[in-house]
C-alpha cells in the first residue's frame, strides 16, 4: 500500500507518495483541477490510498478522487498539530507530515459528509448568506431615513404599502435618497423570494421530506431548524451519545484541566456554527410551546442567568432530535407517553 498526502491550495496541489517504511517515492505538485488530477492518478503505483486537509477545495477533489483510491480521508484541520506549529513549514513538508500521519495511523479524520447531503446543505447555507444580505438592506434602509430626518415607524416600515406611502411623501422623504430606498427595497424582495425558493424546494426534496416532516414533530422546531439540523448533522450515527451532538453543535464549554486545577470556558469555538446560532434562537422560542422545556428553562433561570436557561433548553432539544432521527418516529410529548403506558 501506498499512502499519500495532499496539501491543497486554490491553484496547486503539493503531494509525497510514501510506502509502508516511509520512504519517498514521488513528490512534487500538480494543477488544482480536474484534467491534471486525472493524469496524476495514471502514473501512481496501485494500490494507495489518499490523506488530505479540509478547505473549501476539499470537497471536490475528494469526490474526484474517491472513485481511484483505496481510501480517501480528510483531515482535522485544527488536530494537525505537527503542522500547525512546526519551525519549518513548507506546501512539500505539509504533504510529507500528512502522508505519515495516514501511514502510521495517526490521522486525526474528520467526518466527509455525503455528496448528496453537501449539495443540499450548500443551498441551505446560501439561504442564510441571503438573510444576512436582506438584514443588512433593512439596516440600511432605515440608517438612511434616520440620516435625513425622517419619522417613520420601524416596526412597519418594510411592509409594502407603509414603505409604497412613505415614499409617496414628497414633503418628508428627501429626492437625494429616494432611488437608494427603491434600490434596497428592490434588493430585500428578491431575497426574499430568493430564500422563498430555496426552502421550498429543498423541504420538498425527496432525500429530506419525510425526516423533515419528523423533525418537525418536535416542540420549536420549524422548516429551518429541522433543515439545519438534516443538512449540517447528516449521518446521526457517527454521535455515540447525546454529549457528542450537544459538543458537536457548540452548547458546551472547554475544559482545561491540569493537576488539581479545573478551568472551564465559555462556549468552545470548535463547533459548527451554523447549527449552533439556529438551535439557540429556537430554543427562545421552545417553552412557549412544551411544558417540559418551559421547566427547564425556568429551572435554570431561578439560578440567575437567562442565557444558562436558554442553552439548557437548546441541549435538551438536541436530545430530542437526536431521538428522533435515530428511532425514525414523530415525537411524542412526555405527558401522552406517560399516559399510554398508563
Amino acid at each position: 500500500m501506498y499512502y499519500i498526502g495532499l496539501d491543497v491550495h486554490k491553484k496547486t496541489i503539493s503531494y509525497c507518495v510514501k510506502d509502508a517504511s516511509g520512504q519517498v517515492h514521488r513528490e512534487g505538485t500538480i494543477g488544482a483541477n480536474r484534467n491534471e488530477l486525472d493524469w496524476w492518478m495514471k502514473t501512481l503505483p496501485q494500490p494507495w490510498t489518499v490523506a488530505m486537509e479540509a478547505t473549501i477545495f476539499t470537497g471536490w477533489i475528494y469526490d474526484h478522487v474517491l472513485p481511484h483510491a483505496a481510501q480517501v480521508k480528510v483531515a482535522h484541520p485544527v488536530m494537525l498539530r505537527a503542522i500547525a506549529l512546526a519551525k519549518k513549514k513548507n506546501d512539500r513538508i505539509d504533504a510529507g507530515k500528512i502522508a505519515d500521519c495516514l501511514r502510521c495511523d495517526f490521522l486525526p479524520e474528520c467526518h466527509m459528509a455525503s455528496t448528496e447531503i453537501r449539495d443540499r446543505r450548500r443551498s441551505l447555507r446560501y439561504r442564510h448568506l441571503l438573510v444576512r444580505q436582506m438584514v443588512q438592506m433593512k439596516n440600511r434602509v432605515s440608517g438612511l431615513l434616520l440620516e435625513t430626518g425622517v419619522s417613520h415607524n420601524k416596526q412597519r416600515l418594510h411592509k409594502v404599502r407603509y414603505f409604497q406611502e412613505l415614499i409617496s411623501n414628497q414633503e418628508e422623504v428627501p429626492e437625494s435618497i429616494r432611488p437608494l430606498l427603491k434600490l434596497s427595497r428592490e434588493t430585500i424582495v428578491r431575497c426574499q423570494k430568493t430564500e422563498y425558493a430555496l426552502v421550498s424546494s429543498l423541504q420538498r426534496d425527496p432525500l429530506l421530506a419525510e425526516r423533515i416532516k419528523r423533525l418537525r414533530t418536535v416542540p420549536g422546531v420549524g422548516p429551518i431548524t429541522a433543515l439545519t439540523w438534516a443538512l449540517e448533522i447528516g449521518d446521526v450515527s457517527r454521535f455515540r451519545s447525546i454529549k457528542q451532538a450537544i459538543s458537536y453543535c457548540g452548547l458546551c464549554g472547554d475544559e482545561k484541566s491540569s493537576a488539581d486545577k479545573i478551568l472551564r470556558t465559555p462556549l468552545s469555538k470548535q463547533r459548527n456554527k451554523h447549527i449552533q446560532s439556529v438551535l439557540i434562537e429556537a430554543a427562545k422560542l421552545a417553552p412557549r410551546q412544551n411544558h417540559e422545556l418551559a421547566l427547564i428553562h425556568e429551572r435554570e433561570k431561578q439560578k440567575g442567568h437567562v442565557n444558562r436557561a436558554t442553552l439548557a433548553v437548546a441541549r435538551k432539544m438536541v436530545a430530542y432530535l437526536l431521538a428522533v432521527d435515530r428511532r425514525e418516529k414523530d415525537f411524542v410529548p412526555s405527558e401522552e407517553r406517560s399516559t399510554a403506558a398508563a
